[in-house]
C-alpha cells in the first residue's frame, strides 16, 4: 500500500487524479486494517453511525420520493451490494432529449463522437424535447469539471452510446416538469451529481428524484462545483471509514477538487492529516485547508516521512486518487494480491458514490450535510478555474496536465458572457 503501518487501523487508496477533481467522484479505492471483534454491546456506537457525520442536515423542502404515483412502485427498495463497483455505473438516463420532435429546440452541447484526446470534444447544436413522466428540464448556470469525464472521453470508462455528451455534474434553474410531477416547479434552483451523464449542455433532461434542490444562500457555481466532490468527500470520510479524533490519515492529492475537501473534513473531525502535493504552491494550499504535514512527493520519499512523522506507526487511512504514483509507480495500478493485505489485516475498496447515494434518502442527506458545511464554514470552496462551456477541450487539457487545483468549472458560454 506504500505507507508502513504497524499498530493502526485502516489505509484507504483512490484512483488516478491528481487534480483530484473528481470524486469523486473520480473511482476512490480505501484499505483498512481490520480490527479484532469486541465483544460487547455498541449501541451507541451503533446510534452514532446514523448520525450526520459534520454539520447539521439540511432541511429540504421537497418530499423524499417526487416521481409521480404510478412510477414509484418501481424505484428500488433496497441498494444492492457489489464488490469493488465501478464508478459510476454504466447505465445512462437520456441528458440531451428528443422526446417530442414537434416541440423540440436545439441548444448548444459538447458531443463526442470518436474516443481520444481533449480535440474531440464538439461544440455542436443538439436538440432538446420537453420533459416526460418524472422528469424535468434544467438550464446549466455551471457544470462541475471532474476527472472521470476525462476516463469516459479516453474510454477508460465506456459510455453506453456514442455519439455521447460528457459531465456528471452541473446546477441550473428549472425550466419545464414533467406532466403530473409535483415537488418540483419552474424556477427552483437545482444541482444534481453521477447520473445521468450529459451536463456539457446548456440545458439538460433530468430524472427529479436525480436532482436537489440549492440553498438560496449557495450559489449555482458554488454548488456545481461542489456536488459530486462534496459528497465523495461525504462518503470517504464518514461511510468507507469513519474518521474521529485521535486518527492520522494521509491525502494524496491534497490540493486536488477532493483532496482539498478531505482535509477540511477530516481536520474538522479532529483528525491529523498528511497529504501529499507535487508543488510549492499546492502545498501552501493545502497547509491553508488542514493539512498539518505536507510532502512534497517529486522530492522526499513519502513512505519514509510518513514514518518519521508518525514514529513508526503508519497512519489508520489512506485516500489515494493519483493511483500507481503513489499506490505503486506510473500509470494505472496492477492487480494487487490478496496476500499483501494479509498481514497487516487490511481491507481495499474501490469506492462509488452512486452506491452511497442509492436512494433519495441518501441522496439527501449526502448533500445535505455537504451544503450545511460549507454554510457553516467548514469547508472552504476553492473555485480556482473558470472555462466557458465551449473552450472544454482547452480545461480537458488543463486538467491532465496538472496544471489545476481546488475546483474546476464550466459556464454555458451565453451565462459566461453575462
Amino acid at each position: 500500500m506504500g505507507t508502513p503501518r504497524t499498530n493502526k487501523k485502516t489505509s484507504v487508496a483512490a484512483d488516478n487524479e491528481e487534480p483530484m477533481v473528481m470524486a469523486e467522484e473520480e473511482p476512490i479505492a480505501v484499505a483498512v486494517e481490520k480490527e479484532e471483534p469486541e465483544d460487547v454491546e455498541t449501541t451507541e456506537e451503533e446510534q452514532a453511525a446514523e448520525e450526520p457525520c459534520l454539520g447539521k442536515f439540511y432541511n429540504y423542502k421537497y418530499p423524499a420520493t417526487p416521481t409521480p404515483p404510478s412510477q414509484q412502485e418501481k424505484l428500488p427498495t433496497s441498494r444492492k451490494i457489489i464488490a469493488f463497483p465501478s464508478y459510476p455505473d454504466r447505465q445512462s438516463a437520456r441528458a440531451i432529449s428528443a422526446s417530442a420532435p414537434e416541440a423540440a429546440t436545439m441548444v448548444k452541447a459538447i458531443r463526442v463522437h470518436e474516443l481520444g484526446g481533449p480535440e474531440v470534444l464538439k461544440w455542436e447544436d443538439v436538440e432538446i424535447g420537453e420533459p416526460k413522466e418524472g422528469e424535468i428540464r434544467v438550464k446549466n448556470k455551471a457544470i462541475g469539471l471532474n476527472f472521470i469525464d476525462v476516463y469516459f472521453r479516453k474510454g477508460v470508462y465506456k459510455a453506453s452510446t456514442m455519439p455521447f455528451t460528457p459531465g456528471m455534474e452541473a446546477a441550473g434553474v428549472v425550466t419545464a416538469v414533467g406532466p403530473g410531477l409535483t415537488g418540483r416547479k419552474v424556477g427552483d434552483v437545482v444541482a444534481y451529481a453521477g447520473n445521468p451523464m450529459g451536463s456539457y449542455a446548456e440545458e439538460q433532461i433530468l430524472p427529479a428524484e436525480k436532482v436537489v434542490p440549492v440553498p438560496p444562500s449557495l450559489d449555482p457555481i458554488v454548488a456545481a462545483s461542489i456536488m459530486l466532490k462534496g459528497m465523495t468527500a461525504h462518503m470517504l470520510v464518514c461511510r468507507c471509514f469513519k474518521v474521529e479524533p485521535g486518527h492520522t490519515v494521509l491525502v494524496h492529492a491534497a490540493a486536488g477538487g477532493v483532496g482539498s475537501l478531505l482535509c477540511q473534513w477530516a481536520n474538522a473531525l479532529g483528525a491529523t492529516v498528511i497529504g501529499t502535493v507535487s508543488t510549492t504552491e499546492k502545498a501552501a494550499q493545502a497547509k491553508e485547508d488542514g493539512c498539518h504535514h505536507v510532502i512534497m512527493y517529486k522530492e522526499e520519499d513519502f513512505v519514509t516521512r510518513v514514518n518519521e512523522i508518525t514514529s513508526g506507526k503508519g497512519v489508520d487511512v489512506v485516500y489515494d486518487s493519483v493511483g500507481k504514483d503513489t499506490f505503486q509507480s506510473s500509470g494505472m495500478p496492477d492487480p494487487l494480491p490478496m496476500t499483501e493485505l494479509a498481514a497487516k489485516s487490511l481491507f481495499l475498496t474501490r469506492a462509488s458514490l452512486l452506491s452511497y447515494t442509492a436512494t433519495r434518502d441518501e441522496l439527501l442527506q449526502a448533500a445535505g450535510e455537504v451544503f450545511s458545511n460549507v454554510a457553516s464554514g467548514i469547508l472552504r470552496v476553492r473555485i480556482n478555474h473558470k472555462y466557458p462551456l465551449s473552450q472544454v477541450a482547452q480545461a480537458h487539457e488543463d486538467l491532465e496536465g496538472r496544471k489545476m487545483s481546488g475546483s474546476v468549472v464550466l459556464i454555458p458560454d451565453g451565462v459566461f458572457e453575462q
